[in-house]
């Protein structure tokens, strides 16, 4: 099993195309046998959960049944998604990655596989939190996110964070890369204001579902705003 996770940046006169091909992407990697879970996503301003949209920033994020680690955009998604991307000279910036351990469902499925919640594994580390979060404790929520997001821009050992999501305000997400593990733990069990979020989000009940999933960084290609967050580090 491989995971791919493509970040695309449309210029901002192609806005209209960004918001139409996330209707259009659907049938063909619907289609495609060799992934076994997909999904299309917006991307918010900062690197965290965010309320406001980046309408120029998209993300697709596929669980590929076979080993996809060094193929191209086309093998990844298909020659219509490739050819819409190349036709509109949209920027990519693409994450090879494989499950290691976590826990929790997207959509009331186990997106990843059987994971175990912990393993030995302690280098560079990708990290994948999402959840839906219950109308009714949106307020709760979204009071507590700027506090926390404020901290981990700034945390040690964090190389690069976005935000992404499939329903504005309600299904949100952050996909994070750490120099390792230990730098991730550092800042996710010291850093007081995230431990306070933790204990809330348990104890008040935020979220109807969750999911927290920790990935092995295998290859990184194309940039983002310019820049390939993991050049060099892999």
């Amino acid at each position: 099993m491989t995971v791919s996770l493509t970040i695309i940046r449309y210029r901002k006169a192609f806005i209209f195309f960004a918001i139409l091909s996330m209707a259009l992407f659907r049938l063909p990697l619907w289609m495609n046998r060799q992934i076994s879970f997909w999904k299309l996503m917006g991307s918010g301003k900062n690197g965290s959960f965010d309320k406001t949209p980046d309408w120029q920033q998209w993300a697709i994020l596929v669980v590929h049944r076979s080993d996809m680690s060094r193929s191209s955009f086309h093998e990844l998604y298909g020659s219509f998604i490739a050819k819409w991307i190349k036709m509109l000279g949209c920027e990519t910036w693409t994450v090879i990655m494989e499950p290691l351990e976590g826990h929790g469902s997207w959509d009331g499925k186990k997106a990843f596989g059987a994971l175990p919640p912990k393993t030995n594994y302690t280098g560079m580390i990708g990290i994948l939190t999402r959840a839906t979060i219950r109308v009714s404790k949106l307020k709760a929520f979204w009071s507590n996110v700027p506090a926390v997001s404020n901290k981990m821009s700034g945390a040690t050992g964090l190389i690069c964070s976005l935000g992404i999501g499939e329903i504005p305000l309600i299904k949100q997400a952050t996909f994070s890369v750490w120099e390792s593990k230990e730098a991730m733990q550092q800042f996710a069990y010291q850093m007081k204001e995230h431990a306070e979020v933790v204990r809330k989000t348990r104890q008040e009940n935020w979220y109807s579902e969750e999911m927290f999933t920790r990935f092995r960084i295998i290859h990184a290609t194309g940039t983002i705003k310019g820049i390939n967050p993991l050049d060099g580090k892999l």
